[in-house]
């Protein structure tokens, strides 16, 4: 008696490839359906029939709603603070402000949207930290570090805890504040009026450029002599 023959395992599922452009198509899709609706009412559903494909397509590459969010969000991002080095604190905390008014009101809207369910959604809240915030806080840190070797800033200083919640912080409340999103100008001014003197630093520190020494001015020519005095009677 012959024993039977096993059946065959069946293949692991492949993960069919994007393209760089399809890719983008998802993540706008994702955004536009975040800003319209809320991250509650967002759907892989909504997000298949908006971008034209089937909801197996999206499980398959993102497997979950809050990872394939956190992908969109991150693609989304325009700069980074890892590319930040200017060579003095002042020059990168406020590089690093320009970076964050280039995408300003675009991520308030984000952020607005998601605000809540990063609350309550114990996944979001682990997507988010691993695509976004965790490479900002360790670009954060690494301008304060080079700072302190440079003797900049003091080791172990006090205000740098509150660095990152003061320069997020102010982008996403100024909206509810004032009515209009925190511009470049309106962040470098934030740095130099509020960051750099928490931190004990003067705006005014970056070192000005050397000046070339000119030539040495030539010697003005001895004067000849006056007539001596005629003697006295």
């Amino acid at each position: 008696m012959t024993s039977p023959t096993p059946e065959a395992a069946p293949a692991p599922a492949r993960r069919s490839k994007i393209t760089p452009e399809r890719e983008r198509q998802f993540y706008e899709a994702v955004l536009d359906q975040l800003r319209e609706d809320g991250y509650e009412a967002l759907t892989m559903e909504g997000i298949a029939a908006r971008a034209s494909c089937g909801k197996s397509t999206l499980y398959r590459q993102w497997k979950t709603k809050p990872q394939l969010v956190a992908a969109a969000l991150r693609a989304d991002r325009r700069g980074t603070l890892a590319a930040v080095d200017t060579g003095t604190l002042a020059g990168d905390l406020r590089e690093a402000a320009m970076i964050a008014a280039c995408t300003s009101g675009r991520d308030t809207r984000l952020t607005q949207a998601l605000g809540h369910a990063v609350l309550s959604d114990e996944e979001l809240k682990a997507a988010l930290r691993e695509a976004i915030v965790e490479p900002e806080l360790a670009a954060f840190d690494a301008i304060v570090d080079r700072a302190v070797a440079r003797g900049e800033l003091a080791a172990g200083h006090p205000a740098v805890e509150f660095l990152p919640a003061q320069l997020m912080g102010v982008v996403r409340i100024r909206p509810v504040l004032d009515g209009r999103y925190a511009d470049a100008e309106y962040l470098v001014r934030f740095v130099d009026a509020c960051l750099l003197p928490a931190l004990g630093v003067s705006p005014h520190t970056d070192p000005a450029p050397a000046q070339p020494a000119g030539p040495a001015a030539p010697a003005a020519p001895a004067q000849p002599a006056g007539p001596e005095p005629a003697p006295g009677p």
